[in-house]
């Protein structure tokens, strides 16, 4: 009789599961159908605006970087080459696709409000209301990835790689498909590096990390980052240095994070 229990109530979760697998699915095709209906706006508002040259990043780096007497790329920048759609079809499964990530990004705080949901029945009423805030904190973490991504990362990486040649043999000829991929897997990279803290949290918590630990992979994890920021930045120091900030701060945050699990877990 109890194992019955036992298998009725195992069903009866993955029977919750599933209806807050389907509401945050909906939540995104939703948000996707919206943004698919606005796909001339969404393209040329945020998905190509990197490509126009006055796009508020290079101009901003540019009178930066001028102020204190440092030569930049960024000024006078141009992209004289075109996108290219190779298959008929092209266009529309681009606009379907990228509509369904920019969906995701979109209702990110809703999808992580239903696994809230479901986590919450097996908490505690202090970690309820202690993961409330664990959801504010999250989300906002994630759009300041975003932002950050499409505010630095992408218009870098869309100049870098642009302007890069081997040889004048070679000539760039991008397609839709390549430059809609790298803006979007851009953003949704970034936002997930930007809950470092979120993950360390977790990581702590299970024991498989510790501030120690973290602390002395600190320089370790310093050249790690460098070597991104010469790899998706072009390649002045300058460049480097500002997308290696944020990421060595939230790693700086993450080793506070962890300390203060373990401080907590030794208390209680």
């Amino acid at each position: 009789m109890s194992e019955e229990k036992n298998q009725m109530s195992f069903l009866s979760h993955l029977e919750e599961l599933r209806w807050h697998l389907v509401r945050s699915t909906a939540a995104i095709f939703i948000c996707g159908i919206v943004l698919f209906a606005f796909k001339k706006q969404v393209y040329d508002l945020f998905l190509l605006a990197h490509l126009k040259t006055d796009f508020v990043t290079y101009q901003f780096f540019c009178d930066a970087f001028g102020a204190i007497g440092i030569d930049s790329d960024f000024c006078g920048v141009a992209f004289p080459q075109k996108l290219q759609s190779l298959s008929m079809t092209n266009q529309l499964m681009n606009a379907i696709w990228s509509s369904l990530i920019l969906g995701l990004i979109v209702s990110f705080p809703y999808v992580l409000y239903e696994l809230w949901k479901f986590i919450a029945p097996g908490l505690h009423e202090n970690e309820i209301k202690k993961s409330k805030g664990f959801l504010f904190i999250t989300s906002v973490l994630f759009f300041t990835g975003v932002l950050f991504s499409f505010y630095v990362i992408v218009p870098m990486s869309v100049y870098f790689f642009y302007h890069f040649e081997i040889t004048d043999t070679i000539q760039n000829n991008f397609t839709l498909s390549s430059y809609i991929s790298m803006v979007t897997n851009t953003l949704l990279g970034v936002s997930v590096v930007f809950e470092l803290p979120v993950l360390i949290f977790f990581l702590t918590k299970l024991g498989l990390i510790t501030p120690e630990f973290l602390k002395t992979y600190r320089k370790h994890a310093l050249v790690v980052v460098l070597l991104l920021s010469a790899i998706i930045t072009p390649p002045d120091v300058a460049s480097q240095i500002i997308v290696s900030i944020p990421v060595l701060i939230l790693y700086e945050v993450s080793i506070y994070v962890s300390r203060f699990v373990v401080k907590k877990q030794v208390n209680s």
